[in-house]
């Protein structure tokens, strides 16, 4: 079983749910990422999360690299990953 600290959030009329990962994440496909944060998904469905799922992880650099619907992305480009830390509410467990 997978344990994430999550930030489980209502911005902008919206629930989200955060989810800091391994900067690796960065580093694989389109297609791997998207398989990922599906699977992040239907586990926060299970867990009764509303909202939908934002994988983030540290970009380099100082940067924070996220996978989030395009209407959202000012929001996240506004994000650092020390905020993020600071808003983690939940832990989420997937297995």
């Amino acid at each position: 079983m997978a344990e994430f600290r999550i930030a489980h959030l209502h911005e902008q009329g919206q629930d989200m749910i955060i989810i800091p990962l391994d900067r690796s994440f960065g580093h694989k496909t389109s297609s791997e990422q998207n398989e990922i944060t599906y699977s992040l998904q239907l586990c926060a469905q299970s867990a009764g999360l509303a909202g939908t799922v934002v994988p983030v992880w540290d970009a380099g650099g100082g940067r924070m690299g996220f996978l989030a619907p395009t209407q959202w992305r000012g929001f996240f480009a506004s994000l650092s990953l020390g905020i993020v830390a600071q808003n983690l509410n939940m832990v989420l467990t997937c297995g």
